[in-house]
């Protein structure tokens, strides 16, 4: 068994149903924990909802229902996409379970005791929307309106006691922690853009607030709540049980591997979540990776835009696997990227149906027609061990680059793979062979070799359907192995191979 492996989405925040960016943060994350599972590592995924706050509190009253019924229900939702999106996910964690409050009173408990947090009185710029505080530069005026540069929310003037986390105490600590730990934050520009904000200067942080009652209550003056990050970020620990930190779930996976999450919450999870980590004594999470939005035309979706795009809708229509390889493949992860009908169909028909769906028809319907579906024998030449032996030859890089979080880099390898197999086929062209059939066999067996192969490599971005390809050669789910990719001959213990139907069909245009 190789290490453990803990990685998190964001927790959605459950005022609204779920759109496309929530999609693409689940997806991604899911796609990482299922490669390091097929690589041997013990994996902890976790992903949730986040229930506390003052917007909260407003679209529930909006709503006429109590706050934890509206939550109960929304936090539904997203516990269904996570179903629909076929995420491999450990837990689910709420911010309104037991467990997560325990977590976050015993934080508080242990930064207030250590003369961290003190009492005293905010005035500031707030967005409900974002949660968030801002600072006067970091504001600007729309149509007599005062918004956030970065967000765009709307934002309100705030002046109220609350509890402030020292967060200037930290300033240098943090600076070090970053030149310490150069792969904390990917990519390198969301990199460069904390380490600005922190050397441009940090403000104590107010950690309290006294004006809604959604939230968990200061243990030390049940008058305030919990401002809603530090909260929410705790629940990275609540769901592997801290406080219990010599359990074995919190000893196997803590410090956290991988934080994913949109650029847009980067600082709370690069900045703040550090800070109050490093001053309660607990280590900071190895990783914290801030990738960029998914755009409807060039905007980022939001409710009140009205531009949300619905994954619902689209995998009703396209189906769950197309949609992940889609936003895996076509986006550049860590920047914004685009989703339109156009490309996604262009995709489907290109690299699912072309590319991979013909590559499995066409070797397995020749095998059926010319072999009966058994294994064949073989007798390798250069030529077959040169593109057999390209897995063998490149996984510690694949690995490599998996480990830098390099998705395109990834899925630019099985498309790769996918041209070169389907080129082999063709230029072998085992149909003139029928005079020859240990060569006619051969080409066939390497050909069943390289669908295995590109299916084992496709399983993180496409479960279903290269799991469907996988189960001709009798390859169950647990039984997938990553480092199989370099074995030549894997198939020669099989009997037969199963019949496969069409995977992917093609949209008409």
């Amino acid at each position: 068994m190789k290490d453990n492996f803990y990685i998190t989405t964001p927790i959605y925040y459950p005022s609204a149903k779920p759109h496309m960016g929530h999609a693409y943060s689940s997806i991604v994350a899911d796609f990482f924990a299922r490669l390091k599972r097929i690589q041997g590592h013990k994996v902890f995924f976790l992903t949730g909802t986040d229930e506390h706050g003052q917007k909260i509190q407003r679209a529930a009253e909006k709503s006429n229902k109590d706050p934890l019924k509206f939550c109960d229900e929304i936090s539904k939702t997203f516990r269904n996409l996570s179903s629909l999106l076929n995420l491999s996910n450990d837990d689910f964690i709420r911010t309104t379970e037991k467990r997560h409050a325990s977590a976050v009173i015993n934080l508080w408990n242990i930064l207030e005791k250590k003369g961290e947090i003190y009492l005293s009185k905010y005035s500031g710029w707030y967005s409900v929307s974002d949660e968030a505080f801002y600072n006067e530069d970091e504001i600007e005026d729309l149509e007599g309106k005062k918004i956030s540069k970065s967000s765009r929310s709307p934002v309100e003037w705030v002046e109220e006691e609350s509890y402030f986390f020292k967060l200037s105490k930290w300033q240098e600590p943090l600076l070090k922690f970053y030149s310490e730990n150069p792969k904390f934050i990917l990519p390198e520009s969301r990199k460069n853009e904390v380490i600005s904000f922190v050397k441009s200067g940090l403000k104590d942080l107010s950690v309290s607030r006294k004006s809604f009652s959604w939230g968990i209550k200061v243990p030390s003056n049940k008058d305030h709540v919990i401002y809603v990050w530090l909260d929410a970020l705790t629940n990275y620990l609540s769901a592997l049980n801290y406080p219990k930190e010599k359990e074995k779930l919190y000893k196997d996976f803590w410090p956290a591997n991988i934080h994913i999450i949109g650029k847009d919450i980067l600082r709370f999870h690069a900045v703040y979540w550090p800070a109050f980590l490093l001053a309660a004594g607990i280590k900071p999470p190895q990783r914290v990776y801030g990738h960029g939005w998914i755009l409807s035309g060039d905007e980022k979706m939001s409710k009140s835009k009205g531009n949300i795009l619905d994954p619902i809708e689209i995998i009703d229509i396209y189906g769950l696997d197309a949609l992940r390889y889609y936003l895996l493949k076509e986006v550049s992860f860590g920047n914004d990227g685009n989703i339109s009908k156009e490309k996604l169909e262009s995709c489907i028909n290109s690299d699912l149906a072309n590319n991979y769906g013909n590559l499995c028809q066409r070797v397995i319907l020749f095998c059926e027609k010319n072999l009966g579906l058994k294994v064949p024998e073989y007798n390798f030449t250069k030529e077959d061990l040169k593109i057999l032996n390209d897995f063998k030859e490149n996984i510690e890089n694949i690995e490599k680059q998996i480990n830098d979080q390099n998705i395109n880099y990834y899925v630019e390898y099985v498309v790769n793979q996918l041209f070169k197999a389907n080129k082999y086929f063709n230029d072998q062209a085992p149909w003139t062979k029928k005079d020859d059939s240990l060569r006619l066999n051969t080409i066939v067996f390497v050909s069943l070799e390289l669908i295995r192969k590109i299916s084992i490599l496709l399983y993180p971005i496409i479960p279903n359907t290269s799991l469907k390809v996988l189960n001709i050669f009798s390859i169950k789910e647990k039984d997938i192995k990553f480092d199989t990719i370099s074995n030549n001959e894997y198939l020669k213990d099989k009997k037969e191979i199963i019949k496969l139907g069409i995977l992917f069909e093609k949209i008409k245009k």
